[in-house]
């Protein structure tokens, strides 16, 4: 019975030895094919435990909110919800019905109210439970907790030709703001901009968690719009807190938002942890997943972030408006993250950083199957400054380009710009730079009038697909490298031993290496 299960060698082998040995030989192979049956069924069953995440038009899904998830028939049962705040509450307490076409702005605008007039005290927490609470975008208010149940999605009011003549799905829903100071005008289109899905402004202590429930923008039909230039507006991110401090974001998903998807301005200590933001890798412009503008004391960590644009683009306003606003983004870490972007970078500071961006630490970071791995990027008139920014343990898997600092990313908001305002780069450091499937590892663009200075490359070993020589390009860059890197490095560079000893001098070239061609 057993020898049916063995490879016919293994059986002709088994036909040599004498009795003894035979008999041993056979009860070791049918503890092997034990084993072997007992690790298949525990490997099938963990994929089948792990189902709840799964593969939609090109994108990861997270947990499929309003379905009920069941292991041989049973339904896996509801996790409790935690109570974080002294007062908690129910949306359905204030009218809300979530079967995915009653809109509920006034139920979320109801409880939000209620929950302001707890004074001073511990706040209150808003629970929405399990089903689909289609919605207009809603304010939040001071020592709140939204808490967003398991299978809980709330969603997006959106244009559909199938209900237009009701005009409930409609972009009439979106309220319109003024541009942000900083900008001076709205990003895409001058004026007024949409606002976002959830808001905030002038908040202290704010929490957005749940059991990894959604906020799903459903920003298909503003994609297409955009696409189609039939805005007069910029359009709206998805969750949008401005001026606040201690604000936390952690165990929820947010997907599809109509353009940047979580956009923290001009706020004090923010931390961003366990979120999964997705939307389609391509078809879906401007959707960067977290892009924290003009803020201080900051910690993302523990992410998952698929989308349209760069996954992370850290920022702190636009040329003259940048400028006169004079807020920088500040000490922030981004670590222990997974991050996909086909369009755009895995990790963006800037291009809009005039206000300046400093003392950034990046590490723990996977980017796969990308356009680029990280980059910096501006441009004259930007004015400002990017210092003190450091990587280290950084893997680029299938990465066309995976480090970019580039100085001529040339979009302003009008042509009242100072040509004259020149960023200053310096201070760079990466560090457990590996990965393989990169075509170009490094591009350094810097020029004459922006030049790239005091950036240090250690532990480097990154697995290439092009074989040409321009695959470490420079220009206008000094810095050093110390120790054995590979690709090798071009002739800006100091080349210093693991002791710290000068090797190989630089030797500058004013002639611009860069090939955009690779």
């Amino acid at each position: 019975m057993v020898e049916t299960l063995l490879p016919s060698r293994f059986q002709s082998h088994l036909q040599k030895l004498d009795p003894k040995r035979r008999l041993l030989a056979s009860t070791i192979a049918s503890h092997k094919t034990l084993l072997f049956a007992f690790l298949w069924i525990a490997a099938f069953a963990s994929v089948f435990l792990w189902q709840r995440t799964s593969y939609i038009g090109g994108y990861v899904v997270g947990p499929v909110a309003g379905g009920r998830f069941t292991v041989f028939g049973r339904a896996k049962p509801l996790r409790p919800v935690p109570r974080l705040r002294p007062a908690v509450f129910d949306l359905k307490e204030f009218g809300g019905v979530g079967d995915g076409v009653t809109v509920n702005t006034e139920a979320f605008e109801r409880a939000v109210v209620e929950i302001s007039k707890l004074g001073g005290g511990g706040g209150g927490q808003l629970n929405v439970p399990p089903g689909r609470w289609l919605t207009a975008p809603f304010n939040l208010t001071s020592r709140m907790t939204l808490f967003l149940a398991e299978d809980c999605e709330i969603l997006g009011v959106e244009i559909n030709e199938t209900v237009r003549m009701l005009r409930l799905m409609d972009e009439k829903f979106w309220p319109l703001m003024p541009p942000l100071p900083s900008y001076g005008y709205g990003r895409e289109r001058p004026g007024p901009r949409y606002g976002s899905l959830i808001h905030g402004q002038n908040l202290k202590d704010v929490v957005i968690t749940g059991h990894n429930g959604t906020i799903n923008g459903q920003g298909q039909s503003w994609w297409k719009k955009h696409q189609r230039r039939l805005l007069n507006n910029t359009r709206g991110p998805l969750v949008q807190i401005m001026w606040s401090s201690d604000i936390v974001i952690a165990n929820v998903t947010l997907r599809d938002s109509p353009f940047w998807t979580l956009h923290p301005y001009d706020c004090k200590n923010v931390t961003i942890r366990n979120v999964t933001i997705l939307a389609p890798v391509t078809g879906a412009p401007n959707t960067d997943g977290i892009d924290p503008d003009s803020c201080e004391d900051m910690v993302i960590e523990d992410c998952y972030i698929s989308t349209g644009d760069d996954a992370i683009a850290i920022k702190s306003g636009w040329d003259q408006f940048g400028i006169a606003y004079g807020r920088p983004s500040t000490n922030i870490l981004i670590r222990n993250l997974i991050v996909r972007s086909v369009i755009s970078a895995g990790v963006s500071i800037g291009s809009e950083m005039s206000g300046g961006i400093s003392n950034v630490t990046i590490e723990n970071l996977l980017i796969w199957n990308s356009r680029r791995g990280v980059r910096i990027k501006t441009a004259q008139g930007r004015g400002g400054y990017i210092k003190n920014i450091t990587y280290k343990n950084v893997t680029l898997d299938n990465v066309r380009v995976g480090i970019v600092i580039k100085t001529d990313y040339n979009e302003h908001a009008d042509d009242n710009y100072d040509r004259k305002a020149y960023p200053t780069l310096s201070g760079f450091s990466f560090s457990g730079i590996h990965g393989q499937g990169v075509r170009v590892p490094v591009r350094i663009h810097g020029s004459e009038q922006i030049p790239v200075r005091n950036v240090t490359f250690r532990d480097m070993s990154v697995g290439l697909t092009y074989k040409k020589k321009h695959i470490f390009q420079c220009s206008f860059v000094k810095g050093r490298v110390v120790g054995s890197i590979f690709p090798r490095p071009c002739e800006n560079f100091d080349v210093y031993d693991e002791e710290g000893r000068l090797v190989k001098p630089a030797t500058e070239s004013t002639v611009p290496d860069i090939d955009y061609d690779i």
